[in-house]
């Protein structure tokens, strides 16, 4: 749970000015009325706001502490590098049944052609295998951000900072609905000062396309590429168990990334 990200909006409050006029004793009841409700709303939001920064103070404040770049909370620079190629070897474990698949990416290639499949268990791959692989991967961004309220530090030692946040609700794609009931957990090696993995886990059930998954764990881990100056992904274990028509549907996908070449 590689933006670092949202500011926290201004309160801005404007006052403006009425002429006096003489009211009745309703009126003015009314009018202190409602003056009442507006204030309350008014520092109800400056207590909602102070609470949101310190919720992002506070890890901001540790990540100062501990020499960290705050850029790694921001999601846009935890994707994958737009001009590097890099190879996949990509696992999916379903139904008592394994199959791997072989693929490199060439951000170089015209956009349907950025991806070849270089083979799936070992052979030559179909067309038909390879169409439904690149649709597959040639999905869009998630282009959702952290809620900076959400933020909390989870752990800290003298070698591990482990922080915890949740996705903005108003962000998040239809068809990645999911995340907005799962939590995500930053882990930062403090003796190296980079970020190690991060870990989404859900809250409760969630709904997964037809599945309805009990339970959902995406651990993805990152080393630092010198020549790209940015994270890149070397694995990602994505491990459902979920239930379909009242059977169960417990799937696995391992992909481990490699190879990474500036293009």
């Amino acid at each position: 749970m590689m933006t670092k990200t949202n500011a926290m909006a201004d309160l801005k409050l404007k006052i403006v000015g009425q002429k006096i006029k003489v009211a009745s004793i309703e009126e003015t009841m009314s009018g202190f009325q409602n003056y009442g409700v507006k204030t309350l709303l008014v520092v109800c939001l400056l207590v909602a706001s102070l609470h949101v920064s310190a919720q992002k103070v506070a890890v901001l404040d540790a990540f100062s502490k501990n020499n960290i770049d705050e850029s790694i909370l921001d999601p846009n620079n935890l994707k994958q590098p737009e001009d590097f190629a890099y190879e996949l070897k990509q696992t999916v474990i379903a139904a008592g049944k394994e199959k791997t698949t072989v693929a490199t990416y060439d951000p170089s290639n015209p956009k349907e052609k950025q991806w070849t499949v270089v083979s799936i268990e070992g052979k030559s791959p179909s067309k038909s295998e390879i169409n439904s692989f690149r649709k597959n991967q040639n999905q869009p961004d998630d282009a959702s951000k952290i809620d900076d309220a959400s933020y909390e530090i989870e752990k800290q030692t003298s070698d591990q900072l482990v922080i915890s946040y949740k996705v903005d609700p108003g962000t998040v794609a239809k068809k990645a609905a999911f995340l907005k009931d799962c939590r995500s957990y930053m882990t930062i090696n403090l003796r190296s000062k980079k970020l190690e993995q991060i870990q989404a886990l859900n809250e409760k059930p969630v709904k997964i396309a037809i599945l309805k998954a009990d339970k959902l764990d995406l651990t993805l881990k990152y080393t630092w590429n010198d020549q790209a100056k940015r994270y890149v992904t070397t694995t990602s274990n994505l491990g459902i168990q979920a239930k379909f028509l009242g059977q169960s549907a417990d799937i696995q996908t391992i992909s481990e990334y490699s190879n990474y070449t500036k293009k």
